[in-house]
C-alpha cells in the first residue's frame, strides 16, 4: 500500500537557528534593498560615513545568514542592535501547512496577513533543487487548464513576500550557511522558477526588487542563470524583463494556433502568438547558451497531435529554445485529459528531430496537489464594500 502524502503542522518541523519569530514592532526589513537599508539607518540617525558599511552588515545577517533576531547580529555594536530590535522586525510570514509528497517534493501555504495566502513549492531533484515561487495570490489569466486560473487575483505580493518565500524554505531546509563552518556545504535550493501562482510581469516592479535581492552575490546569490521567470506573454514587459531583471524567460506557450491558445490562455486575445513569438526573437539575453524555455502543456486531442508538433517547430524557427513538455496535471473539475504517453513521446521526437531540446516533465507533487498548474489558496478577494467597513 502507497504511504499517503504528510502533512504537518508548522509547529512540528524546525526552524533555522533556534529562533522564535516575535511579534513586528515596527517595518519589516525583508524585503529591503541595500539603498532602502540605508535610508532605515539614516532615520536611526546613523552618520552618512557609516551607513555603507552597516547596511552591508545588514544585508549580510538577513539576506547570507538568514537570522531572525537582530541580537544574533554580532558584528554590530549592542546599543544598535537593541535599537534595531524595538524599531524594525525580520518577520517570516506564517505556515499555515505544510505539505510533503511522496516524492519529497515539498508544498508550504504561507498566510502574510489574514486572507493572503499563496504556495510555494520545493522540489528536490539529484544534482539540484528547485524552489517554485509565487507572485500574485490568485491570478487574472483564467489559463483554463491550470487551477490557479480559478481564483480570482486577491492582490500582488510585495517585494518581500516574494524573498520571504525562499527565506522560508532555507528555513525549513535547514539551508542556511553554517556560521563558523570553514567550507560552505551544498545548498538544498540551487534553482529558482517565478512558475507559482500569478503572472510575475503583472507585478514587475515587486519581482524585479525581489530577484535582485536573491540574485545579489552577498546575500542569497542564487545566479541569475538559475532563475527562470515564467509568462503567459505580457508582450510588452518582456523586452523589460530582459533588460531589468536579466533572468531566464520561460513562455507558457501550450498551442500553436491563436484560435487554440485564445482557449488555453485567453491573453493570447490581446497578445497573438506573431506579437509573442517576436518578443522572444529580440529578447535581450537570449542565445544558445541563454535559451528561452517554452513550457507546453499536454492536452488530450487538443494540441498535441504530430502536426502541432511540426508547427511549433516552424514557429520557433530563428529563437534559440528548448521546450519542456508537460504531462497535464489533473485537479478536481478539470476539462481536460492528459495526452496518452506514447502521443507525448512522438511529439517529442518530432521536436528533438528539428534540433529543439524536448524534454518530458517527470510529474511532480500530484499528490499534495504541488504539480504545475495545480496551485490554488483559499484566499478570496474582499468586496469593495467590505474593503471600505470602518
Amino acid at each position: 500500500m502507497t504511504a499517503p502524502p504528510q502533512v504537518h503542522n508548522p509547529t512540528d518541523l524546525p526552524h533555522n537557528n533556534g529562533a522564535v519569530p516575535t511579534k513586528p514592532r515596527g517595518q519589516n526589513l525583508i524585503g529591503l534593498t541595500r539603498d532602502d537599508l540605508k535610508a532605515v539607518l539614516a532615520d536611526m540617525g546613523v552618520p552618512d560615513r557609516a551607513q555603507h558599511m552597516r547596511a552591508q552588515q545588514l544585508w549580510h545577517w538577513i539576506y547570507h545568514r538568514g537570522v531572525r533576531d537582530f541580537h544574533h547580529m554580532t558584528t554590530i555594536a549592542k546599543d544598535m542592535r537593541q535599537a534595531l530590535a524595538e524599531l524594525y522586525c525580520l518577520e517570516r510570514p506564517e505556515i499555515v501547512r505544510t505539505e510533503i509528497s511522496q516524492d519529497g517534493t515539498r508544498k508550504w501555504l504561507i498566510q502574510s496577513e489574514p486572507g493572503v495566502a499563496f504556495e510555494t513549492v520545493y522540489i528536490p531533484e539529484e544534482n539540484r533543487g528547485t524552489l517554485c515561487i509565487s507572485s500574485q495570490v490568485g491570478c487574472t489569466l483564467n489559463c483554463t487548464f491550470c487551477l490557479t486560473g480559478t481564483q480570482r487575483l486577491v492582490r500582488n505580493l510585495s517585494a518581500g513576500e516574494i524573498v520571504a518565500q525562499l527565506m522560508i524554505a532555507r528555513d525549513e531546509l535547514d539551508d542556511w550557511p553554517v556560521i563558523g563552518a570553514s567550507n560552505e556545504r551544498d545548498r538544498a535550493i540551487t534553482n529558482i522558477v517565478m512558475m507559482g501562482m500569478g503572472e510575475p510581469l503583472y507585478n514587475f516592479d515587486n519581482t524585479k526588487k525581489a530577484l535582485s535581492i536573491v540574485s545579489d552575490g552577498d546575500g542569497i546569490s542564487i545566479s541569475k542563470r538559475r532563475i527562470t521567470l515564467s509568462t503567459a506573454g505580457v508582450v510588452p514587459e518582456i523586452p523589460r524583463c530582459g533588460h531589468e531583471i536579466g533572468v531566464m524567460l520561460a513562455i507558457s506557450l501550450h498551442a500553436v494556433r491563436d484560435e487554440v491558445r485564445d482557449e488555453l490562455v485567453p491573453l493570447n486575445k490581446k497578445y497573438p502568438l506573431a506579437d509573442l513569438l517576436a518578443a522572444c526573437r529580440a529578447y535581450p539575453t537570449a542565445n544558445n547558451s541563454k535559451r528561452i524555455t517554452f513550457e507546453y502543456v499536454m492536452l488530450k486531442q487538443v494540441n498535441d497531435s504530430l502536426s502541432d508538433a511540426k508547427e511549433l517547430v516552424r514557429l520557433l524557427k530563428g529563437i534559440p529554445a528548448k521546450v519542456n513538455l508537460i504531462p497535464f496535471n489533473p485537479w478536481p473539475g478539470a476539462p481536460y485529459q492528459c495526452a496518452e504517453w506514447q502521443q507525448i513521446e512522438a511529439f517529442a521526437q518530432v521536436l528533438m528531430k528539428a534540433g529543439y531540446a524536448s524534454p518530458i516533465r517527470t510529474p511532480r507533487g500530484r499528490d499534495i496537489m504541488a504539480a504545475c498548474g495545480q496551485l490554488k489558496s483559499d484566499s478570496v478577494r474582499p468586496r469593495a464594500s467590505a474593503r471600505h467597513i470602518g
